[in-house]
């Protein structure tokens, strides 16, 4: 079949890799050194909500899991485009990253992976340093296997391009980067700070 698809000029998706959150922790050094930018100590797992009893014991699957962490704290939203958001909160940057791959995981596990959007981590500027910007965002593409950063203009639905294509080679050597542009979706109103 494969040859099928090459003499037709069809591709095949990427498959999530969600082993790469775990690159995370060493974005974090790269970010502290050469940005000035810690975690924020938020996650967040977007989704299409999938009507039915099985997901909703998926989701009290994964919250069990979560709850085995006494830093952490979980809390579900709906965006005003309706899709749904697991947003973690910990201190623990390690924990927060192994927390939200275990959402994506038992999501994933329990044959929800179509459903399965993003990942989002929060990052702001350290110390008291103030910026066009209030937070940066690193977002893992779950059906893309790969991260792209979206730094919103603060108080506007506007983005800082250039500083995003500046965390686009700083991250390089530690992420798995989008190089598809239109794929760097905005997401406004998240609710991950």
């Amino acid at each position: 079949m494969r040859i099928f698809d090459v003499l037709l000029g069809r591709t095949r998706p990427v498959e999530a890799n969600l082993d790469s959150l775990f690159g995370l922790p060493g974005a974090v050094v790269t970010l502290d050194v050469s940005e000035a930018l810690e975690p924020s100590g938020q996650g967040g797992v977007c989704y299409k909500p999938a009507a039915g009893q099985p997901f909703a014991k998926t989701t009290e699957e994964f919250e069990q899991l979560l709850g085995l962490s006494t830093s952490a704290s979980v809390k579900e939203s709906s965006d005003q485009y309706g899709y749904h958001w697991v947003v973690i909160d910990d201190a623990d940057f390690q924990s927060l990253v192994n927390e939200v791959h275990v959402v994506n995981t038992t999501l994933q596990d329990q044959g929800y992976g179509p459903q399965l959007l993003c990942s989002v981590f929060g990052f702001r500027p350290k110390g008291t340093a103030l910026r066009a910007t209030a937070s940066v965002y690193l977002v893992y593409l779950f059906k893309r296997g790969a991260f792209y950063p979206f730094v919103p203009l603060a108080g506007s639905e506007r983005r800082d391009l250039e500083s995003e294509m500046r965390l686009q080679n700083v991250l390089a050597e530690d992420l798995a980067i989008e190089k598809d542009k239109e794929r760097w979706m905005p997401l406004w109103g998240l609710p991950v700070h």
